[in-house]
């Protein structure tokens, strides 16, 4: 009869010393991102209240609490945050869907991304902002035109992006699965498209930010709702307050919206080892 015993094996002291100096050092940065934003705004307060700073131009951390509960109380604050956050999220998982979906199509036939490339090149250094106008012209003064500009801002950065993760796929592993007798499906899905996860997980974080300039600047031309819309209504009444206030907001989805991206990559990669 054999028996096993499972052993307990414990880190060493420098291992465990090495694991607290990591988490007082995280701490440390937490604590100290959190120093600067109090000092910030506590710095923002004073100068206001002491005449530093004209309140009526730059606002002040009360007044943006206040503006935002009167825009709660009103019932108008979720509906202006809801209207674009809906914009941004459907024009960010289009603009990553159907990036990496043309992407997939260019590796595919080397033809068509030689024939393509200048035009993606040139598409990449346009302006896309230029191209507003043109698309409320063509979809209509609604979130349509909004959702368009979003997509096209995020979309050739997606498709370069992970064009170049996929041309940089070590040769290698193609040439090894190529003597297997595998075809180019196989060397796709077998090699390329797992390779390159973590490249279309980057480009995710990547289009957060594009996809939130996008609806952003749409909204300044056309919305009737919106964080953009709140912004350009109370730059042109002259109220900085809500000004300020969406504005907050704004940074606030943004960054919500970024570390949800981040938590999936984070879970997606852990998922991997």
């Amino acid at each position: 009869m054999s028996m096993s015993k499972a052993v307990d094996i414990k880190p060493s002291k420098e291992r465990l010393e090495y694991l607290r100096g990591r988490r007082r050092k995280k701490l440390l940065i937490s604590l100290a991102q959190v120093m600067i934003l109090i000092i910030f705004v506590a710095q923002w307060e004073i100068t206001a209240r002491l005449g530093i700073i004209d309140p009526f131009i730059t606002s002040q951390p009360t007044r943006i609490i206040n503006t935002i509960i009167r825009l709660y109380n009103e019932g108008q604050l979720f509906h202006h945050v809801g209207v674009t956050c809906l914009e941004t999220v459907t024009g960010f998982v289009s603009g990553t869907i159907l990036g990496t979906f043309i992407a997939v199509i260019l590796w595919w036939s080397e033809f068509l991304t030689k024939v393509l490339e200048p035009y993606l090149v040139v598409l990449n250094s346009l302006p896309k902002i230029a191209l507003g106008p043109i698309f409320i012209v063509w979809f209509g003064a609604g979130i349509t035109s909004i959702i368009v500009i979003a997509l096209a801002i995020s979309l050739v950065v997606s498709i370069l992006e992970v064009l170049h993760g996929f041309a940089s796929t070590d040769q290698e592993q193609i040439k090894l699965v190529k003597t297997l007798g595998a075809g180019k499906l196989q060397i796709f899905t077998k090699v390329v498209l797992p390779a390159n996860l973590p490249v279309i997980m980057n480009s995710l974080k990547i289009n957060v930010g594009l996809s939130w300039v996008g609806v952003i600047v749409g909204e300044f031309l056309v919305s009737r709702a919106g964080l953009g819309y709140l912004i350009v209504y109370g730059g042109q009444v002259f109220q900085l307050d809500l000004v300020m206030s969406s504005v907050i907001i704004l940074c606030m989805a943004a960054g919500i919206m970024y570390k949800a991206v981040v938590l999936v990559q984070q879970l997606f990669l852990k998922s991997r080892i």
